[in-house]
């Protein structure tokens, strides 16, 4: 089970291992549960994920001072 840190702030609703329904961001779903908010999307949506996931990994990656080596 993947540890929830709840970073990216993209929240989804989606029905947890016992049935109830709980807000759950992108990057704390399974990838189960990622590919079933991702069927039907249109490009533009699916572009919009992808720019919100990269606008908040540059934002850690400031606060931390993450570089690439």
């Amino acid at each position: 089970m993947k540890t929830k840190r709840e970073i990216s702030g993209i929240y989804f609703r989606v029905k947890n291992e016992v049935g109830k329904f709980e807000n759950v961001v992108f990057e704390d779903l399974t990838e189960t549960q990622q590919d079933e908010v991702m069927i039907g999307r249109s490009d533009e949506w699916l572009k919009g994920l992808a720019k919100g996931l990269a606008k908040n990994i540059n934002l850690m990656a400031d606060q931390f001072n993450i570089v690439a080596d």
